[in-house]
């Protein structure tokens, strides 16, 4: 049995795992971030594809052009930023907390988990989250989309098997449609409001922030967290490692060809949602 001090030690190891906002970054900067796939011309005897072949990037999206591009963006009147200086230093913790808890605990995953491992891990938690794009895509109105949405959950958790791998879209082409409660507050009209950097959360405004918790109200991965505090902290740690070491290559190579990674972040995570909203 763990003592008081090392159950609250252990907590607050796995919510650092769990939400630093950091290891978000490299989904932000993937092209379509969050979804790892098999190639759907690989046939059906290939298996899932390994990460690494999934994270390749195209010449224009890799990490030196990434860093090109948002280095020499300019801030917008869009990019309202007039908590810079709390942001940047909360920015800075949540760097180390990347750097020292989560890229370790990452790297010693990658050795451990075969890549190809990883990407049926990160298809079946993003199976477990498809009520945050149905309800998100049936509130914008984008009927299609909850359309395929449920389809895709349906083919891939029984075909797939609860998601490991996405038969919907490997043999259906049925596309995922991202979509949050933040995107259907922009679709709504709502204003994105100041850039905010929270320890150990992914960076958002303050519209975003909102609907963060009201994503988090419909998806299943809360509900491991309430009742069974333990193994839903291990989940969502367990989700996050995944994901870092999947990308440890891509963050990796943006860090070190940008000069100001803060602004980089946010200009990134600006436009990302600027593009989401007009879609």
């Amino acid at each position: 049995m763990l003592t008081s001090i090392g159950r609250l030690t252990l907590l607050a190891l796995l919510a650092s795992l769990t939400l630093t906002g950091c290891g978000s970054v490299a989904k932000l900067l993937r092209p379509d971030a969050g979804n790892v796939t098999a190639d759907p011309a690989a046939g059906p005897d290939t298996g899932p594809v390994p990460a690494a072949e999934e994270g390749t990037s195209a010449p224009g999206n890799s990490p030196a052009a990434l860093a090109e591009q948002l280095t020499e963006a300019r801030l917008e009147p869009e990019d309202y930023d007039p908590w810079e200086r709390f942001n940047q230093r909360t920015f800075a913790f949540n760097r180390g907390v990347d750097r020292y808890v989560v890229k370790p605990a990452a790297k010693a995953y990658d050795v451990i988990v075969p890549e190809p491992w990883q990407a049926m891990i990160s298809r079946a938690f993003e199976n477990l989250r498809w009520p945050v794009r149905f309800v998100n895509n049936l509130l914008q109105q984008k009927w299609g989309g909850a359309g395929r949405e449920l389809a895709r959950f349906l083919i891939n958790t029984t075909a797939g098997v609860a998601g490991f791998w996405d038969p919907a879209r490997d043999y259906w082409h049925i596309e995922p449609s991202p979509a949050d409660f933040g995107q259907t507050l922009g679709k709504w009209g709502a204003k994105p409001g100041p850039y905010l950097v929270l320890p150990l959360l992914p960076p958002m405004t303050v519209r975003d922030g909102v609907g963060l918790g009201v994503d988090g109200a419909t998806s299943p991965m809360t509900y491991f967290v309430a009742p069974f505090i333990w193994d839903g902290f291990g989940l969502k740690a367990g989700d996050t490692v995944n994901d870092r070491a999947i990308n440890i290559d891509l963050y990796q190579g943006f860090e070190e060809s940008v000069v100001d990674m803060y602004s980089a972040v946010r200009n990134a995570y600006l436009r990302k949602r600027e593009q989401r909203i007009k879609e």
